[in-house]
């Protein structure tokens, strides 16, 4: 039997046969698959749904506690104060014909003499009542806090577990034990709220605390629970040991109906209470289970369809092993071609002589897009020879190609094909390989990768937001540059330029804006130059200027004063003017560098030497700036050194009532002691310590020395008054002024009456809940508030009194204008009695002369501070002081 009529491809064609059937249960298999895991992943995401939803509500619920127990923290304040300073028996009553007290929730109302005796009460029943016996009695009688103390109600103020009790310790005048307040409020006035509306038929909220066993638990359906333990007891451990999670809780260990929920709980950030808020699993599930119905119904039709389809295939295929078999040898090279390329394949065959040189190719075969790529169809190409079809375009360079292929019997190559109306291909990869008398051609398209090439090489050197150079092209270009003004002798400048008060416009508005901003900031640059000098954008809202060349100073400082006045104008967006400046440093080539690494430094110094002395001005680089930075840097190490070596120590400046000169408080005053430098004055490195961050660990320090300091007179039978810390701006924003605080009065025993927190008005500015925040959680220490330096800052009235400070401090500035204006008196009188309407003592700064205090006594202010009444001292002096106790003699022999 020949070749031609051999049955082995025949054989060939039975594959199809049982390809069908078998790709039919493949895709079948794919479709389950894909179906199963699309429903794992549903599940997964009503999973992830329903717990991060129950994180939410758990937060949110917490802040509602937070909130809630606030204003009980509140009314047990006012309360401890109102009996504290009246005493009178017949108090809670006048109190509840003020309005207060009179809600259902508050259960009994009562105050508690330090025998255990109710003298006071809501309920009348409760007078006389001997309670000494309760754990929340001796709590308050065996600890000196006065903190708010949460707990579960005891049966004497209603039915078990239906009443939340608050409690404060009241004190003497000497800080002994007088008894106690307590409050007993009614446990649904924390869980009321909840609704199948809110989380759902089987949803729940509880509230616990981590001190004791208080528990409080309602459903969705109204049902509620009070114990001390509860059904959740045994998750207390995992939940007590973080502050906030998420977990599964199903079975008899968990709630008391055995229903599954997702818990979130998360713990007060205030008072030692957890919320948690359950959320049925089944009813998250649900949507889920659904889908996974839906999902497997449509599989099991598509799974019948494609079966009938890979049967259908099947008898296809069999009849097509009755076609004639194909063996001519175009195909044989087409499978050649296509082995290495997928594109436009072509069959050229050699064009010979008579002396058997090749004189053409003639195309005997293509695909539709090779023919395409000549702008034709496969009929019109099929046929021609390759010096008509080419004749215009390649001419005896593409004929000299394919000799060289056919030579060589392979050719490959990239060609950026001539811009020609009849070609559809701008750059093709070409593969040639013989195949007998002529070749396998592939034309495989790669413009579009080219043009990738070039689009990724155009973004490594081109800014895509302003249009400008990038800093990396800037800096490439800058050695040709550089190498061009040393040949001609010419010189050059580099600007550096920065963009002020970009950060707030960004912040403020939005990068949408800040992003506008900056393309109009670039296109407003390049207008100020010459097309022949190179701008960029160097990063962030930096720009650098090479001014090529430059004819010296003159020039330079000319085109810096442009760019200067240029960006005083504010710049117009959505009908809102943003106002910007721009600061510029100048360094020359070649008195201030050599190389673009010398030139780009020493220029942004001088940039910066321009900002620190004030904005929106140019600067040239003066070796001097450089020494400064190496001096502010070295000064940054010694002062890590000095943190660590502990080289911080404290003086102290006392606070005086400004009629009887009695000591009342002393300001704690951060001073360095270095072992080479001496004492460096604060206005030295305080505000390099501000600027670089440092001054937040050494605030913390500031708080550990002081307390211990106070235990340390204490120790040594010194009658204490109480000292007051200055807290950073930085400081304060960040946080954790709190949690310092309470840490250092803890371990060192300091009561928090003895500790006062001193905060500029410019620290105020911030955020308006979390400065809320923050103060509450201070003034829920026991520490006073100091707003310092009164009057440099932007505060208004609204704000003063909404932030509910203790103590006003006017700043020394206002004091030295006492006596040399009248409009000074008017001012401070007007400071004085806004202070005083709000609740407010006044403290005035920098009292330096008598005259300053006849004024201030004049004013009613109520206390003072200055070197008219002493210098800040070291510990040791200021014992003294404490043990003299009135101060206005020495100040006036002195």
């Amino acid at each position: 039997m020949s070749k031609h009529s051999a049955p082995a491809p025949l054989r060939s064609h039975r594959f199809p046969v049982f390809a069908w059937p078998l790709l039919a249960v493949l895709l079948s298999a794919v479709l389950w698959t894909t179906t199963v895991l699309r429903a794992d992943a549903e599940q997964a995401r009503a999973e992830a749904q329903v717990r991060k939803d129950a994180a939410a509500y758990a937060e949110a619920y917490e802040q509602y506690i937070t909130r809630s127990v606030g204003q009980m923290d509140q009314i047990t304040m006012q309360l401890k104060f109102s009996w504290e300073h009246s005493r009178e028996r017949g108090l809670l009553d006048e109190l509840r014909r003020d309005g207060m007290f009179t809600d259902s929730a508050f259960r009994v109302v009562a105050v508690i003499d330090r025998d255990g005796v109710v003298r006071s009460s809501t309920r009348p029943a409760l007078l006389g009542a001997d309670i000494s016996g309760g754990q929340f009695f001796a709590q308050h009688r065996n600890h000196i806090s006065t903190a708010l103390r949460v707990g579960a109600a005891p049966a004497l103020f209603g039915k078990a577990g239906e009443a939340v009790l608050f409690t404060r310790r009241l004190d003497t005048l000497d800080d002994e034990f007088d008894g106690i307040v307590l409050m007993a409020v009614d446990a649904r006035y924390f869980t009321s709220f909840v609704s199948p509306a809110t989380l759902g038929a089987d949803g729940v909220v509880a509230m616990a605390g981590t001190e004791g066993r208080l528990r409080i638990e309602q459903r969705s359906d109204g049902a509620a629970f009070a114990d001390t333990d509860g059904p959740l007891l045994p998750l207390r451990g995992a939940m007590w040991s973080s502050e906030r999670g998420v977990r599964l809780v199903e079975g008899s260990g968990g709630f008391l109906d055995t229903k599954a929920r997702v818990l979130g709980w998360r713990h007060s950030t205030v008072y030692p209470l957890v919320a948690l808020v359950g959320l049925s699993h089944s009813e998250a599930q649900q949507a889920a289970q659904a889908y996974w119905a839906e999902s497997r119904d449509r599989a099991i039709v598509a799974t019948a369809g494609l079966l009938l389809l890979g049967g259908f295939g099947a008898v296809l295929a069999r009849r097509a092993l009755q076609r004639e078999r194909e063996q001519d040898e175009v195909r044989r090279a087409y499978r050649t071609a296509t082995e290495s390329g997928n594109d436009g394949f072509y069959m050229a065959a050699a064009v010979r002589g008579r002396d058997g040189e090749i004189e053409d190719f003639r195309i005997v075969d293509c695909n539709e897009r090779g023919a395409f790529f000549y702008g034709m169809k496969r009929e019109e190409l099929v046929g021609a020879s390759l010096s008509r079809i080419d004749s215009a375009l390649f001419g005896e360079e593409l004929l000299a190609t394919y000799r060289k292929a056919m030579d060589a019997g392979f050719h490959e190559d990239d060609r950026k094909l001539p811009l020609d109306n009849r070609l559809n291909i701008g750059w093709g990869r070409r593969r040639l390989v013989r195949v007998g008398n002529g070749l396998a051609v592939t034309l495989q398209d790669i413009s579009e990768r080219k043009e990738h090439e070039v689009q990724l090489e155009r973004l490594a050197n081109e800014d895509s937001l302003t249009g400008l150079a990038t800093r990396h092209a800037f800096l490439a270009a800058m050695p040709a540059a550089l190498a061009q003004a040393r040949a001609s002798g010419a010189g050059l400048a580099l600007l550096f330029i920065d963009l002020d008060e970009f950060k707030h416009v960004n912040d403020s508005h939005g990068h949408a804006t800040g992003d506008q901003l900056l393309k109009s900031a670039a296109q407003r640059l390049l207008s100020l130059l010459r097309p022949s000098d190179q701008v960029a954008r160097f990063g962030g809202d930096e720009f650098v200027v090479l001014l090529h060349p430059c004819e010296g100073e003159r020039q330079a400082a000319s085109v810096a004063a442009r760019i200067v006045e240029a960006f005083a104008v504010p710049f117009l967006f959505k009908d809102e003017l943003h106002a910007v400046g721009a600061s510029v440093g100048i360094a020359m080539y070649p008195r201030d560098g050599l190389d673009a690494e010398t030139l780009v430094r020493h220029s942004d110094i001088a940039m910066y030497a321009g900002k620190n002395e004030g904005k929106g001005q140019y600067r040239f680089f003066d070796p001097a700036y450089s020494q400064n930075l190496n001096s502010r840097a070295r000064l940054k190490q010694r002062m890590l050194e000095a943190i660590e070596a502990d080289q911080f120590l404290l003086h102290y400046q006392p606070r005086v009532d400004a009629r009887s000169g009695e000591l009342l408080s002393m300001e704690a005053l951060l001073r360095w002691r270095h072992p080479e430098l001496g004492m460096v004055a604060p206005g030295d490195f305080i505000p390099l310590a501000e600027s670089t961050g440092l001054i937040v660990r050494i605030g913390e320090a500031v708080i550990g020395k002081a307390c211990a300091q106070l235990a340390a007179w204490r120790e040594a039978g010194v009658a204490l008054v109480p000292v007051s810390i200055n807290v950073s701006p930085k400081q304060f924003l960040r946080g954790g002024v709190q949690r310092q605080l309470s840490s250092a009065l803890e371990r060192y025993r300091v009561p928090a009456s003895l500790i006062e927190v001193e905060i500029t008005e410019s620290a105020m500015m911030g955020d308006h809940d979390d400065i809320l925040a923050e103060l509450a959680a201070l003034r829920a220490l026991g520490v006073k508030l100091h707003v310092d330096d009164f009057g440099t800052g932007y505060s208004s009235l609204s704000q003063l009194q909404r932030l509910r400070m203790d103590v006003l401090k006017v700043d020394r500035a206002f004091t030295t204008e006492l006596a040399r204006s009248k409009e000074g008196k008017v001012f401070f009188q007007a400071i004085v009695s806004m202070a005083h309407a709000l609740g407010m003592s006044v403290v005035a700064e920098g009292v330096e002369t008598e005259e300053q205090l006849a004024i201030l006594r004049g004013l009613d202010c109520n206390e003072v501070q200055g070197f008219y009444i002493a210098r800040p001292v070291p510990a040791e002096e200021m014992a003294l002081m404490m043990a003299r106790r009135f101060l206005f003699e020495s100040a006036a022999a002195a």
